[in-house]
């Protein structure tokens, strides 16, 4: 006998993260404060003539379009979330958008180390107080928007199907609850930020001795760093887009031990990420002593980032 959990108990496939709206408005305020600065700049740099401002302007202008990337996907997940034609919800969108994201993230990266060589081969005059002040303007915009980024771990994980906690150490709330869409977002400023420090410490340094070599260098530096902070976004995010489960995630033998016994067997399990906390299952048994699915069910309670379980129940020839 099979039953599937749409005849027993009717539900939606909203299976998007807990704190979806409220990262879409941090997002949204991160753009608007982005945006803000960028236009200041621009629009100081250009009445005087500052080159420096002019850049770092337009330099805004690409981590502010990096981040409507993650606004635009929380929000149309969210418009979508009920759409039938989206077999299983939107909640992976985010996790495309995160890919895309990094990959935007790595390509700045390959540039920043690419100017940096350059300039490294062929140094060119710095205006260093100019410069200093735009980097110090920069970090302070780039910190104020990693605060506002910043994930809270709040691991009361509800949805539809079930309200619990917990516990900071395990492998689920480290793994299958991170939103990547929001984890993209604060990569991108927190790259900027660590940018700009290492640029104010090789400007100082420039200025006070005359290491001209100095800032291309420190730029490579910063490149490769980010190079393997995209690197990670993008192995963890292409993860979950191909319903690829890490080694750490404990939830198929938390399944296993909650079903199988003296009589039960399970000889398939399929165990993959449906959104932020939420995890689909299907689980095919083989049993001596079949029971009803419900009781099956009823033993896989306690696993809470099940939000959409098929279980097929077979009976063990004699």
């Amino acid at each position: 006998m099979s039953a599937h959990p749409d005849t027993a108990a009717p539900h939606d496939h909203v299976f998007l993260g807990e704190n979806h709206a409220r990262n879409e408005r941090r997002t949204w305020a991160v753009i608007a404060l982005t945006a803000t600065v960028m236009v200041v700049e621009i629009v100081a740099g250009t009445i005087y003539g500052s080159m420096a401002l002019l850049a770092d302007g337009w330099h805004m202008s690409t981590h502010a379009s990096a981040l409507l990337i993650t606004a635009l996907a929380y929000r149309y997940a969210r418009r979508h979330a009920r759409n039938p034609r989206f077999t299983f919800g939107t909640g992976k969108l985010g996790d495309l958008a995160a890919f895309g994201s990094a990959t935007v993230l790595a390509i700045v990266a390959l540039l920043i180390g690419w100017e940096s060589i350059v300039r490294l081969r062929s140094p060119v005059p710095i205006s260093y107080d100019e410069a200093i002040f735009v980097a110090i303007l920069g970090l302070v915009v780039n910190l104020a928007s990693a605060w506002l980024l910043r994930d809270d771990h709040s691991h009361h994980h509800g949805h539809q199907h079930h309200d619990h906690a917990h516990d900071h150490d395990a492998p689920a709330a480290r793994a299958g609850h991170r939103d990547n869409n929001l984890r993209a977002a604060y990569l991108h400023v927190l790259a900027d930020a660590f940018i700009s420090v290492l640029a104010i410490a090789a400007l100082l340094a420039g200025r006070s001795y005359g290491w001209v070599w100095l800032d291309p260098v420190i730029g490579i530096v910063g490149a490769l760093v980010i190079l393997r902070w995209s690197w990670g976004l993008l192995r963890d995010s292409g993860a979950v887009l191909l319903d690829y489960l890490p080694a750490r995630e404990e939830l198929p033998s938390e399944v296993r031990a909650a079903i199988e016994s003296e009589h039960d067997e399970i000889v398939d399990l399929h165990v993959w990420q449906l959104g932020p906390g939420h995890h689909g299952a299907i689980i095919s048994i083989l049993s001596s002593d079949p029971k009803p699915v419900a009781a099956y069910r009823a033993q896989l309670a306690d696993l809470h980032e099940l939000a959409h379980v098929t279980i097929e129940v077979q009976r063990r020839a004699a």
